[in-house]
Parts: C-alpha cells; sequence; structure tokens
C-alpha cells in the first residue's frame, strides 16, 4: 500500500496474512503453483495477499497484467453457489418441462453474461472501474445518480448475501451443538462479514486467486452434493411433465433468470478487467465471461428443476431448505459448500461498492471505502437478523427495484462504446471545468435525459410490493421486462440525442487506451 510519500508501508495484519511470511505453506507445490504463479508479474500496487492500493485511477501500461481467463475464474466462483438451484425450482414452478428449462437455463445465463462481457472490455480500453469510466458519457456529475445508484444495488446484495451465509453458519452451529440465540447469531455475522470485508481490503489480485481457489474447492464440493441430490429426482414425473406456456412461462422465466444472474453484474465488469493489458482481446473477454457464469449455472438450475420433483416448494425457499434432501451426514459439508459458495459473490460485491462510493465522488482512500461498505453490511445485516425478521423480504424488493436504474445505465455505455475505442484518462479522474468529460456544468445531457426518461418508464411498468406502475399487466406484472423496456428506450434516446449535442471535447493521443 502506498503510503502519502509513495513508500510502501505493511501494516501489523498485513504481515499477519501475508503468504510472503507463512513460509510453511510452500511445502505445499500445489499450493504454491495455484496461489503463487501469478505473483511475479504483479505490480507492488496490486500484489495478491497484500492491500490494493489503487483507487480509481486508471491503471497505466507499466502496471498491466493478467490474461482474459481470469474472468473465468471469477464469474463461476461468483455462481457456484448453491442459490442456482432455487432459480431451477423456480423454472419449474413457471411449468416449464425438462427440455424448456434446459433451453432457459442456458440461453439466459449466455445473453446476461455476454452483456457482461462486453462491458468488461471497456475496462481494457480505459483502465478504470466500470462506474468510474462512465463518466466520459454522463459527465462527472450526471454520473453521480448511476454510481450512487449502483452503490446501494451493491452494498444491497452483499448484505443479503451476508444474511443467507449467517443463517447457514447457524445452522451448521446447530448441527454441532451450540445454541441458536443473539449471542452466535452476531458471532456468524462476524465471522461471514470478517471474511468478506478482508478480501474486498486486499483487492483485485487477491480476489482473483480466491475466486480461482473458490472455483476448484467449492465447484468440486457442489458437484459431490449435485450426485445426492439427483438421487431425489422423481424421474417418472419430470418426464412426464408437459410443456409450459411459451409466453407467461418460457419467456417469463428468460427474463428473470436473465434479471438474476448476469445482468446483476453488468455495473461490475471493468473492475475486473481493468488491470488487463491494452491489446486484450474483447472477443476473449466475453467468452471466458459467458462461460465462466453459465456453467456452474446450468448445472445448478437443471439440478433445481429435477428437485422441484420431490419439493415443489423449492423455488420459495433458501438454500438452507435443501438440507431436507440430503442424507444426515451430508449436512455439514452441505452447509460448508453453501457458505463457501457465496461468500466469494459478496467478497466481488464490497469489493465494487468500494470502488462505485469513490465514483461518486466521495476523495478516501480504496480501503477505507471498503471499511464503510463493511460497517454499513454489518448494520444492515444485524437489523434484519436481530431487530426486524421480517424485514428481508421489503429489503430484497427494494434492493431490486435498483436494477431499473442499472439496465438503463449499461444500454447507454453500450451504446456508446460502439463509436469508442479510446478515454481521455486524466479527465476519468478530473471532475473539474478543465475536464475533457465535464460537458455542460458537469452533465452530458444527451446520456443524463436518456437515463432518466428510461428509468421512469422502466418504473411505470413493473410491479413491486412497493408500488405498482401503471402499465404493469401482462407479461410485465411477473417479470423484469419493465427493466428491459426501459434500456431499450435508454439507449434509442440517447443514440438520438447525441446527434443533436455532439461531443466537442478533444481527447489527446498521449491520454487514450
Amino acid at each position: 500500500m502506498q503510503g502519502n510519500g509513495g513508500n510502501s508501508r505493511t501494516y501489523p495484519f498485513q504481515r499477519l496474512l501475508s503468504f510472503q511470511h507463512t513460509d510453511f505453506l510452500y511445502t505445499s507445490f500445489l499450493w504454491k503453483v495455484i496461489l503463487m504463479s501469478q505473483e511475479e508479474k504483479q505490480p507492488q500496487e496490486n500484489r495478491a495477499w497484500t492491500i490494493e492500493s489503487h483507487g480509481i485511477e486508471p491503471i497505466g501500461d507499466e502496471e498491466r497484467h493478467g490474461n482474459p481467463s481470469e474472468v473465468f475464474w471469477i464469474w463461476f466462483a461468483a455462481n457456484v453457489g448453491i442459490l442456482g438451484v432455487t432459480y431451477g425450482g423456480m423454472l419449474a414452478a413457471n411449468g416449464l418441462n425438462l427440455w424448456q428449462s434446459i433451453l432457459v437455463a442456458f440461453l439466459a445465463p449466455v445473453v446476461s453474461f455476454a452483456v457482461v462481457g462486453v462491458l468488461s472490455i471497456a475496462g481494457i480500453w480505459s483502465g478504470a472501474p466500470m462506474l468510474t469510466l462512465s463518466r466520459a458519457m454522463f459527465g462527472p456529475r450526471g454520473n453521480i445518480g448511476p454510481a450512487l445508484t449502483s452503490w446501494i444495488s451493491l452494498v444491497g446484495w452483499e448484505t443479503v448475501i451476508v444474511i443467507t451465509s449467517s443463517y447457514a453458519l447457524l445452522e451448521l452451529f446447530k448441527i454441532v451443538g451450540l445454541p441458536v440465540n443473539p449471542v452466535t447469531t452476531i458471532i456468524s455475522l462476524i465471522i461471514v462479514a470478517a471474511i468478506v470485508i478482508m478480501l474486498g481490503l486486499w483487492g483485485h489480485a487477491t480476489l482473483v486467486q480466491v475466486q480461482k481457489i473458490a472455483t476448484w474447492v467449492f465447484g468440486i464440493l457442489t458437484l459431490i452434493i449435485v450426485v445426492f441430490l439427483l438421487f431425489q429426482t422423481d424421474w417418472q414425473k419430470v418426464l412426464s411433465t408437459p410443456p409450459g406456456p411459451w409466453d407467461t412461462g418460457l419467456i417469463t422465466s428468460f427474463i428473470v433468470i436473465m434479471a438474476s444472474t448476469g445482468f446483476g453484474w453488468i455495473n461490475s465488469g471493468a473492475d475486473y478487467t481493468r488491470y488487463m493489458p491494452r491489446k486484450t482481446s474483447g472477443s476473449a473477454i466475453t467468452f471466458w465471461s459467458v462461460f465462466g457464469g453459465t456453467l456452474p449455472l446450468l448445472v445448478l438450475m437443471i439440478v433445481g428443476v429435477l428437485l422441484a420433483s420431490k419439493a415443489p416448494n423449492l423455488a420459495n425457499g433458501s438454500p438452507v431448505d435443501l438440507i431436507g434432501l440430503l442424507p444426515s451426514w451430508m449436512a455439514v459439508p452441505y452447509l460448508i459448500t453453501a457458505i463457501g459458495g457465496m461468500i466469494p459473490a459478496a467478497a466481488l460485491d464490497i469489493y465494487s461498492s468500494g470502488l462505485n462510493l469513490l465514483a461518486v465522488g466521495i476523495k478516501i482512500k480504496r480501503y477505507y471505502a471498503v471499511l464503510i461498505d463493511g460497517i454499513l453490511m454489518v448494520a444492515g445485516a444485524f437489523y434484519v437478523m436481530l431487530i426486524a425478521n421480517d424485514f428481508q423480504g421489503p429489503f430484497i424488493s427494494f434492493v431490486s427495484l435498483l436494477a431499473a436504474g442499472l439496465t438503463t445505465w449499461a444500454a447507454i455505455v453500450l451504446v456508446d462504446m460502439i463509436s469508442r475505442r479510446r478515454y481521455d484518462t486524466r479527465s476519468l479522474v478530473d471532475t473539474t471545468p478543465k475536464s475533457a468529460y465535464y460537458f455542460t456544468g458537469g452533465f452530458y445531457l444527451p446520456a443524463c435525459i436518456a437515463w432518466v426518461v428510461g428509468v421512469v418508464i422502466a418504473f411505470l411498468f413493473t410491479k413491486s410490493s412497493f408500488f405498482t406502475g401503471p402499465f404493469a399487466i401482462g407479461i410485465f406484472e411477473s417479470t423484469n421486462l419493465g427493466y428491459m423496456l426501459g434500456a431499450v428506450v435508454s439507449a434509442v434516446l440517447y443514440a438520438m440525442l447525441k446527434l443533436t449535442f455532439p461531443i466537442k471535447a478533444s481527447v489527446p493521443e498521449e491520454a487514450v487506451s
């Protein structure tokens, strides 16, 4: 970590947890190969198991490293959690038969993670995080709205994941004979939250390594558990289920699964590609993003479809509820797998939420932003678990509503990327009128107008526990199609308004990707 004078300092807890000071781990050749193979290629500012010193400033050429396959580990580990089984239960609950379910379980993640992959390419072009580079479209002040929306969404989802993981840890406590009371609830929350926060503090290089480990360890454990779960399948019922309706069944499920999987990460993609060399293949980034996100989800959702033959309420439950379908001796490894499969996703959320807080305009170090988000995450989880036990449902509904702002934002970024190949990297962090992206008072009107209009349209066609839009009828009532409609409106409107408000700011050759 860089101090004010640029000198590297190592804090006590860094030394304690740094693999440079745990020589005994080097006795394991396999561990060394998995964890340390990239160490020599990593710059000092972004080395695994030490705190990443960079914030949202674009990464220079001399610090670029890595390869496209890194995003495979990122998105595989983020989606290997048992939660994917409940998505499969939802497909069965919507009346789809096995073949329709396979179609949705494959296509929905492919399409949604393709969007994540394409958006991630902008991280290579700019060297900046996702919500920082969109200042080039919205202006430094216009970008505050999308960045704040993204930050709240990420903090909300990391809180939900930590709550779910903490409940799973409580179940593990119960199995080993510990009572479930406020004290053990707090202990479980502290354990899970501490791991998530520490991973967020370490940052990018550590997350890449951890996601690789999680992919192998929890991927294999999940596969073993899946084999046992398959024995619970009523194959006659599964194979005899007739096709479900194509409108309210297949299309509805396709939209919901897209929104629940890849689209949940559209505001994070560039955060994990900004360190890659400028010449990194964009098509390779997209391929590995799709492969990494789709593979675990496809397997888990099909398992969910099969399990729904014995557990019809699977879609409305939590991963912990699956314990009843397993032999008693499998409960402990299952819970460990469930917890371990969710923590990587929360770690990605807290890392990106810290970057988003900086993109809003808060002038602090990245690791302080992570600590702030961690405090909010723990406070929210504490409130849900110990004070208002019936609050989690409304809380998730509120966080889900923020998807309207994120899908419309992503649509604008995608349209902008069609005609853009470079960024003025200095202007991405310069919020003064001297910035090439300051535009009119810090706002680029085409993007800002298109975003607001798209969000309004999305809400008009959306139903939630908080309100129901006047046009949320038919297929819009039971899906996130309103968000998609808002995104289309934003994309078209932005493309049209750009013709009226052309960008006149010049981009110096020495400052571009």
